[in-house]
């Protein structure tokens, strides 16, 4: 593929994110979930209003900055409502988090396409991540999950920038992936895990350099499990290519930039990113307002039902099982107003569902899990297998760049999932965003490898995943965006009583 052709593709994924995001943005002239909160607190900020925020205040800033911004804009003001403590137009306080969302997957292209500069694989990552569902619900509306997101993966993909350079230039992007990890770390503490998937993949560097150097002098092909899908059965295979991939320099970077680009300065950027919150509200220092949001965390009670209705603990994510509703309202009929104010109809008396369901694409996530498994496995094969079968701890010295991806999405996955076995305060759907997006890029790289292949039912494979993946974006999304249903279509999405 061109480099033209990428490009193209880019902005083809980017205009269907845009277009999907801003579609009816303000169709809900109310708080829809947490807007509740999140509005209220960036209005807050432009009206000088003191208040106790549970999360740092980074993404609030900006929701903020788009509210002053959006009540600049003359042309969607004709419907407002005053929930926020100001009278505001939804489209106020919800473009901002549309447009900031529509990047995510080219921020997701970038990164892939920076792991080996394939750009079939980065734009199939890309796309992916355009269709999944809960990422376009959370994009939708003036929340602040997207922020931990995008700023975590912008400091992914500037650490694998910095792997490219050298000297001073590596200090510089180190610098600035520092500073998203920060961002992300600002938005939500969880935006830390980010950071820990960083610094899993520099010591695993470390640990496999080491371990390469007991490693036979004879090479064993790395990838050879794979060939039937990229390789025609009469070719000849030269066992010693090795494909770059910019992650082979981590053990390139030192413990001092480690600690300075990504310990002192993501530190730093989260410390002074409070500044203007702690002017505004002086109850508390910087030391005492981290005090009052632990304890209200620790406050929230068990990961259960009875304290929530959409508790959803760790387990039950990779797998879809609970998913939940930002916005339920029935109406009588299709030409009925949208239902945002005034007491619900009585149960049972709608007709017209309006349902907006923070669910991923279902394919997409037991797809993606799969495909993540498949690499837990190629690992354990390519990297663990062989010590064992010699009997000798070991590492092969000739890693290919697939190996090396593998190691770099499941690291990413886990350090971004497993923390969360230890929360015991009630989580939902959405705490997994953050890990999700690894497994958009493995079933990628699973797909584009059945792509490559000349094996004409593995195409047919990755075609048939691809089509399946897009075909449920689009059967599910009406309940993405709120539009009405009737109500066995309705039910007809809802695939298990736990959905809805």
């Amino acid at each position: 593929m061109t480099k033209k052709w990428f490009r193209t593709g880019m902005i083809v994924i980017f205009i269907l994110s845009f277009i999907l995001r801003f579609w009816g943005l303000g169709r809900f002239n109310t708080l829809v979930f947490d807007e509740v909160y999140f509005a209220q607190f960036g209005n807050n900020y432009l009206t000088q209003t003191p208040f106790f925020n549970a999360h740092p205040p980074l993404s609030q800033y900006i929701i903020g900055f788009g509210i002053w911004i959006g009540n600049h804009i003359p042309f969607w003001q004709n419907t407002v409502n005053g929930l926020t403590g100001s009278l505001l137009s939804p489209w106020s306080y919800r473009w901002i988090n549309a447009f900031t969302g529509s990047f995510i997957p080219l921020v997701v292209v970038l990164i892939t396409y920076q792991l080996c500069y394939r750009c079939g694989f980065a734009l199939l990552a890309g796309l992916f991540t355009a269709c999944d569902g809960l990422f376009l619900v959370e994009s939708r509306y003036a929340l602040n999950n997207i922020y931990i997101v995008i700023f975590g993966l912008i400091g992914q993909w500037f650490l694998l920038l910095a792997l490219e350079k050298q000297n001073k230039q590596r200090w510089l992007w180190l610098a600035f992936a520092g500073v998203g990890f920060g961002a992300s770390i600002a938005t939500k503490w969880n935006g830390l895990w980010f950071l820990f998937g960083a610094y899993g993949m520099w010591i695993a560097a470390w640990i496999i350099n080491w371990l390469q150097s007991f490693s036979p002098s004879r090479h064993v092909s790395m990838f050879s499990y794979l060939r039937p899908l990229i390789t025609p059965a009469n070719s000849k295979i030269n066992h010693e290519v090795t494909i770059q991939t910019p992650l082979q320099n981590l053990a390139q970077i030192n413990i001092l930039q480690m600690i300075f680009c990504l310990g002192i300065i993501p530190a730093a950027v989260y410390s002074l990113i409070w500044i203007p919150h702690l002017q505004l509200d002086t109850r508390y220092g910087f030391i005492e307002v981290h005090q009052e949001i632990l304890k209200f965390h620790l406050q929230l009670g068990g990961n259960n039902s009875s304290v929530h209705p959409y508790c959803a603990a760790w387990y039950k994510w990779p797998l879809l099982t609970r998913p939940m509703a930002y916005y339920y309202q029935t109406t009588l009929s299709f030409k009925d107003p949208l239902p945002v104010f005034g007491p619900p109809l009585p149960a049972g008396a709608g007709k017209v569902i309006y349902d907006v369901h923070a669910i991923g694409n279902p394919f997409l996530w037991w797809f993606g899990v799969a495909a993540m498994i498949f690499l837990i496995g190629m690992l354990f094969v390519k990297m663990v297998l062989p010590g064992i079968q010699q009997k000798r701890i070991f590492v092969p010295k000739n890693m290919g760049v697939d190996t090396w991806i593998a190691l770099y999405l499941v690291i990413n996955y886990a350090a971004n999932f497993l923390p969360w076995v230890k929360v015991n305060r009630c989580v939902f759907i959405y705490h997994y965003m953050c890990a999700v997006v690894f497994t958009f890029i493995a079933i990628a790289w699973f797909v584009d490898q059945c792509l490559r292949s000349y094996r004409r039912e593995l195409r047919v494979l990755g075609l048939t995943i691809t089509f399946a993946i897009i075909a449920a974006f689009v059967f599910w999304m009406p309940i993405y965006l709120g539009l009405p249903l009737s109500q066995e279509d309705y039910h007809l999405r809802m695939w298990f009583r736990t959905w809805i």
